[in-house]
């Protein structure tokens, strides 16, 4: 088996750092100390902690979008228990261990994107891609005649991203999950019929 490169063992330990402190309460110090290289190292692979940022949630962002190929994308499921499944799973995530981490998009969003422009243009871009995936699945629900026809999917889209990451800041604040529970219980019953 090949040995990690220095860049992947920052990237993956960074990763965890950052998740666990915050990015801005993360230094470079923190991030090559849990990976265990020398702070040159750093250096040689970033061009600064910005660069760093937008690499590790390019990360988070390629090892989360698994999720959503096997929940809202699935095609052989029907839609609206791929809605399910995806929102079920981050309650599942929170409930197992990251209630206090969050989700890295969120926490990104509240410290990182008023500080860096690069940062907060990644986000739209993947705020955007979670958007039209839960929309694909909203569509997908209608052609099946799970939703009317007149369904505002592409806002109602919005406002499940939104009060998704909305739900699991108030949940890493309350430390448990009683709003996302709470967010999926009025969505399925009030929204989504």
């Amino acid at each position: 088996m090949a040995r990690a490169s220095l860049k992947e063992k920052i990237l993956q330990e960074g990763l965890r750092v950052v998740h666990e402190k915050g990015f801005c309460a993360s230094s470079v110090r923190d991030i090559v100390q849990a990976a265990g290289v020398p702070q040159g190292s750093f250096t040689n692979h970033f061009a600064s902690k910005e660069a760093f940022g937008l690499e590790i949630l390019n990360l988070y962002f390629e090892n989360s979008q698994q999720l959503i190929h096997d929940t809202l994308l699935k095609d052989s499921k029907k839609p609206i228990k791929r809605l399910r499944a995806y929102l079920d799973a981050h309650k599942k995530m929170l409930d197992a261990g990251f209630l206090e981490k969050g989700c890295l998009y969120g926490n990104f969003t509240a410290e990182a994107s008023e500080n860096s422009e690069m940062i907060r243009q990644r986000l739209v871009e993947i705020y955007d891609w979670l958007r039209e995936c839960v929309e694909y699945c909203l569509k997908a629900a209608i052609a099946a005649q799970e939703l009317p026809e007149s369904f505002p999917t592409k806002e109602v889209a919005s406002f499940i991203i939104s009060s998704l990451q909305g739900a699991m800041l108030v949940g890493k604040a309350d430390r448990n999950t009683s709003t996302m529970q709470a967010f999926i219980n009025v969505l399925f019953s009030n929204v989504l019929r």
